[in-house]
């Protein structure tokens, strides 16, 4: 059937840009085009390129197949995260011990709390994988038709669920005090801790799914009658493919090579800089409490004006949210009474988070603090193709830079070092892998650092996802210690 590319320009939902409608009226005179980046576990990632970089060492062969005995697949997720295997075991220890292991909710409950948490940013590749799961249960099928089918307690996190994904430092202990109150529906202290470890974790989780363009599963479009979303002022290619071609090597963008290899000496000799600077003369607490806060206010300008439409969730995902339009707002907003800055010291996942989660959850705390560390200090001292590099700086830039945009402020750190290791780009990246997950496009993946490997791109979501988590559950848990005190 022959469509026109100004019929297909409104078609499922979507907007087509004018590179497409280009392809489009190409492949109408006859004319061969490349075809799209589309198959394998990752839209943004050649398949060919996810093989070769995953080690096959024998501690990754077995790391995978015991993943295929507990879930029966390796799922596209999986594949991907597998390109750093020390940190996927800790990531799958603590998942199967949220989801599978004993602890304050029963099973059935778990999957549902996942279905909702991915459904905040309309992920339908972890609600899928979680409706599929929770299906096979055979219990309380029903509630699969949409949040109004489920039972009033479940029904209750919905404000905890959206605040979290969206501005957690809008948590009180007024929120934890409606959900622990006396009556029929009233949650425990430990079934709670348990259900907002999982909606930080899927909330984040939707941040790595989102932002390495994980595709689904092939069958997931069997799974409960699920469609992917549709969506508002994107074209179908910016979500996935953007006009990228496999036969176009990463390297070789339309950037151009020589700008990217000059970018990649220019961060070099940043970091060689910044290091010679702080061993001559460090900051003082004025001075790097001034920079917090002009780097706070900086992030407001980072992407602001690029989505002027909200993103449609698709019926499918949309049955299990409520007050759908509710989103992420910065945290320094212009002209308005700002919540005051978290002090990492005043309240740090090391001295009281971690003991609180865990001793209202046992070992979980000890998962977390793991899975935290790993990702933290994972390094191959590798930056594209510089060996023997220090990428400590870099690694807690980017992890900081994600917690200034959430308002947390550490007081031992130099945020001038954020402005001078991560370009405009990769900031426009982060803040919307972290904060709209759901917008992030190829162009926007492959725009910085374009002379690294994909497998350090994948580490850069690694750092995003655990950074968004702990952030989320910092606010949580602080909210939950105030109650409790």
């Amino acid at each position: 059937m022959n469509v026109s590319a100004d019929s297909l320009s409104t078609t499922n939902s979507y907007l087509i840009c004018n590179n497409c409608q280009k392809v489009i009226r190409k492949k109408e005179k006859g004319m061969k085009v490349p075809r799209p980046l589309t198959s394998g576990p990752s839209s943004f990632i050649p398949e060919n390129e996810i093989v070769e970089a995953t080690p096959v060492d024998s501690h990754t062969i077995l790391l995978l197949a015991e993943e295929y005995s507990t879930s029966g697949r390796v799922d596209h997720l999986t594949q991907v995260m597998a390109l750093h295997p020390h940190y996927l075991e800790s990531f799958l220890r603590s998942q199967f011990y949220l989801l599978r292991m004993d602890g304050p909710l029963p099973l059935h409950y778990r999957h549902y709390i996942a279905i909702m948490a991915a459904a905040r940013h309309q992920c339908s590749f972890l609600v899928k994988m979680h409706v599929q799961e929770f299906y096979q249960m055979g219990v309380c099928v029903e509630w699969l038709n949409g949040l109004q089918y489920a039972p009033q307690r479940l029904r209750n996190l919905n404000e905890i669920n959206k605040l979290l994904a969206h501005r957690p430092w809008l948590i009180t202990k007024d929120h934890i005090q409606n959900l622990v109150k006396t009556g029929e529906n009233s949650w425990s202290l430990a079934e709670l801790v348990h259900a907002v470890v999982l909606l930080a974790h899927f909330h984040a989780l939707a941040s790595f799914v989102f932002g390495s363009g994980i595709n689904p599963e092939p069958d997931g479009e069997n799974t409960n009658n699920f469609q992917q979303m549709g969506v508002s002022n994107v074209c179908s290619c910016d979500l996935a493919n953007d006009n990228s071609l496999e036969e176009v090597p990463f390297s070789s963008s339309a950037l151009g090579t020589v700008d990217s290899v000059s970018e990649l000496e220019a961060l070099m000799e940043r970091m060689k800089r910044l290091l010679e600077e702080r061993e001559d003369e460090e900051a003082s607490q004025e001075e790097m409490a001034t920079r917090f806060e002009k780097e706070k206010k900086e992030s407001l300008l980072v992407g602001s004006g690029g989505f002027q439409d909200e993103v449609v969730p698709s019926s499918k995902v949309s049955r299990f949210v409520e007050d759908a339009t509710f989103g992420y707002q910065d945290f320094a907003r212009h002209g308005e009474d700002n919540p005051p800055t978290f002090r990492a010291q005043d309240y740090s996942w090391e001295d009281h988070g971690f003991s609180l989660v865990n001793r209202l959850y046992s070992d979980i705390g000890h998962l977390l603090d793991e899975k935290f560390r790993t990702v933290y200090n994972l390094t191959y001292y590798n930056m594209a193709s510089h060996e023997d590099v220090d990428t400590t700086m870099l690694r807690r830039a980017l992890f900081n830079y994600v917690h200034c945009m959430y308002g947390i402020r550490y007081d031992d750190y130099d945020y001038g070092e954020v402005n001078q290791l991560l370009e405009r780009s990769l900031k426009v990246y982060i803040k919307t892998v972290t904060c709209y997950p759901e917008r992030t496009t190829r162009r926007m993946y492959d725009s910085y650092w374009r002379q690294f490997r994909h497998s350090e791109k994948v580490h850069v979501n690694l750092l995003l996802m655990e950074a968004r988590m702990q952030a989320e559950l910092l606010y949580a848990l602080r909210a939950i210690t105030r109650y409790m005190t």
